[in-house]
């Protein structure tokens, strides 16, 4: 026996999900490249290996994404400095971090900020606060996106590939794929969970009163 024959909506609805994402997937990269991080470039390194979305396509949304909203925190550092969600983001340890890497490594630093863990949102501000010329910061930052969307989304497709030779060419391989692309969603979800209640669960430490 060559296995068990599939249900006729089993095959529906594999192919509703595969056009959905084929509609929608573009979107998803591009804000999640923008606001969640290198998760959606290897869900689409995936997706673009298993030819359900292009894989200059997905290169294209995620640097946009990148690139874009960075550009945008960029400009919010420069330009309004003095409104409460910027002044909130340069309290944070993760701001004067940064900081001090542009102020020793400028070039290099916006090149590869995205690739450091726990400054992604804090650094663009940063830049913007520094005296990093605009100009400068838009030509790297284009250079910088390119390069971390190139990273991580060959990152999924290597991935996907792996899983294509572990498991054959045949359509049961594009399965696991995508169950492998759910399955990196929800690693990322769970560890952010984790990290999220474990910061809320950080004791406060309170400041002893002066002595008189």
């Amino acid at each position: 026996m060559s296995g068990v024959p599939l249900a006729p909506e089993d095959g529906l609805a594999g192919e509703a999900m595969e056009e959905f994402l084929r509609q929608y997937g573009p979107i998803g990269i591009f804000l999640g490249a923008g606001f969640e991080g290198q998760t959606a470039l290897i869900v689409g390194g995936l997706l673009a290996r298993q030819h359900i979305l292009n894989l200059w396509l997905v290169l294209a949304c995620a640097t946009a994404g990148s690139g874009l909203v960075d550009h945008l925190l960029f400009v919010a550092g420069r330009r309004f400095r003095s409104h409460r969600w910027v002044a909130r983001a340069t309290q944070q340890a993760a701001f004067a971090r940064a900081l001090k890497f542009i102020e020793r490594y400028p070039i290099g630093y916006i090149l590869a900020f995205r690739f450091i863990f726990g400054l992604r949102v804090a650094s663009p501000i940063a830049i913007g606060v520094s005296q990093v010329p605009t100009w400068r910061f838009t030509l790297l930052n284009i250079l910088g996106a390119v390069i971390w969307a190139t990273a991580f989304t060959l990152s999924g497709f290597i991935f996907g590939e792996a899983v294509h030779n572990l498991l054959g060419r045949g359509h049961h391989a594009g399965r696991w794929t995508l169950i492998a692309a759910g399955a990196v969603v929800v690693v990322v979800i769970a560890i952010w969970s984790v990290r999220y209640l474990l910061r809320r669960r950080k004791p406060v430490v309170e400041t002893p009163p002066p002595l008189n």
